[in-house]
């Protein structure tokens, strides 16, 4: 049982290792000889861990999904009592990587997005990823809109739930190539969802 946390421990350093490389170089500029250089371990260590560069890949972009759905999720609970519009709001937020504090995470998550147009395995996991999302934001907007007491108005929740993740995507895109400020973009999102509701109150995204 020991070495078999320890090996989950390693792959989680030399995971990280690749995440920081990718913030420096981009995807192209990850090496297995630099990754190990970086985690500070051994090229047979890494090859331990990972039987090729995409097994390794896959794993750090799987930690970095798993990263930013555990905020998503923690974000929900804080606050129990919040409409439904405002968690909504609160997962977006968290999904578009607007914060300072998430900028390195937003260039490295797209840096994953731009190979995986290339890339089935990695395309694969994001598509995963999304759909978990997708139902997750599904659910929220058939609340939220239910909430409003407006039922002539229906609305095609996952039509919804799917712009918004592809907003959401745009504006992390236009933040990081300094097009729109973080507030600019926190803006756009919070317009979004305002005209969402049509007349139910604007829901939070800080």
């Amino acid at each position: 049982m020991p070495r078999q946390v320890d090996h989950e421990s390693r792959r989680r350093l030399i995971a990280d290792a690749v995440c920081r490389l990718a913030d420096e170089r981009g995807l192209e500029g990850v090496t297995l000889r630099d990754v190990a250089a970086r985690a500070e371990v051994s090229m047979g260590a890494v090859q331990r861990c990972f039987r090729t560069k995409e097994e390794m890949l896959l794993f750090a972009l799987g930690a970095i999904g798993r990263r930013i759905g555990e905020r998503v999720q923690a974000r929900l609970v804080r606050s129990p009592a919040q409409s439904a519009a405002s968690a909504l709001g609160h997962a977006a937020t968290e999904i578009a990587l607007l914060d300072a504090e998430h900028r390195a995470e937003a260039r490295v998550w797209l840096a994953f997005l731009a190979q995986a147009a290339v890339d089935q395995g990695l395309a694969e996991v994001l598509r995963a990823n999304y759909a978990a999302l997708q139902e997750l934001f599904t659910g929220l907007v058939s609340e939220a809109r239910a909430a409003t007491g407006r039922p002539s108005a229906p609305v095609d929740a996952v039509r919804e739930a799917r712009a918004l993740l592809a907003l959401a995507d745009g504006l992390t895109t236009h933040v990081l190539i300094g097009h729109l400020g973080a507030a600019e973009a926190q803006e756009v999102l919070h317009t979004h969802l305002s005209r969402l509701w049509e007349g139910a109150e604007a829901p939070e995204t800080a």
